[in-house]
């Protein structure tokens, strides 16, 4: 009798490990579309102008900082594009997605940093779902301007490729992310999904369905700039 009851908890606690591990990516990107919904909740968050005329949007929950002899920084989360050739359409189905690198400031030094990206443009964009991406290297990075306008921006964040921002200890501003790599997490969208699916296929795919762990984030974005304005107004 003993022995039966404990070959059925050895069953039950390991078919409980399996599914949180299965789950975790899942997890992971239902996160995403809390943390972007709090950042949008910050009274003076990214410009809207900024927002309505990005491609992609990135998040990566709680990014940790890591030492290597000379410190450095790792963090998973996901991508989410505009559908549509020109990225002129709804925001699609996310892609999972890591951010690796060196020592990227004070703000990134606290225990749980959050971190927001946006893909101004389609060589961004291209460049993310081609290959491991150094920020400042094979796409133009700057901290992204803040507050409700652009009148204060600097030519250097409008004309960047990719904008970033970090939140720690309830602080959210715009953080350098030069010389920190961003590449695609295959193993973690084929978690999220089920099946094998590089980023470039979600992205660009017609037939990719957001999954239920991703609909919060795609619904937020959604929400606050369903439009790209960008195809309106041309970009300096």
């Amino acid at each position: 009798m003993f022995r039966y009851l404990s070959l059925s908890l050895c069953f039950v606690f390991g078919s409980t490990f399996l599914m949180a591990g299965d789950n975790k990516e899942q997890v992971r990107l239902e996160n995403c579309g809390v943390v972007m919904q709090e950042v949008l909740d910050v009274p003076d968050n990214i410009p809207q102008e900024l927002l309505e005329t990005a491609e992609c949007v990135i998040v990566i929950p709680s990014m940790t900082k890591v030492a290597f002899g000379f410190g450095g920084s790792y963090g998973r989360g996901a991508m989410v594009c505009r559908s549509g050739k020109a990225f002129d359409g709804p925001w699609g189905a996310p892609a999972m997605y890591a951010l690796e690198g060196g020592s990227v400031g004070v703000q990134l030094g606290a225990e749980s940093t959050d971190v927001v990206l946006l893909v101004m443009n389609a060589r961004g964009v291209d460049a993310l779902l081609s290959s491991k991406v150094k920020l400042g290297g094979n796409a133009s990075a700057a901290a992204g301007p803040m507050g409700r306008n652009l009148e204060a921006s600097t030519d250097a964040s409008l004309r960047a490729e990719i904008l970033s921002y970090s939140r720690s200890r309830g602080l959210f501003a715009g953080v350098s992310l030069e010389g920190t790599s961003l590449r695609p997490d295959n193993d973690a969208s084929q978690q999220v999904y089920g099946r094998k699916l590089t980023a470039r296929t979600i992205v660009t795919g017609e037939r990719i369905s957001v999954p239920a762990s991703g609909r919060h984030l795609v619904d937020v974005l959604e929400k606050s700039a369903p439009h790209n304005e960008s195809k309106k107004t041309a970009r300096p």
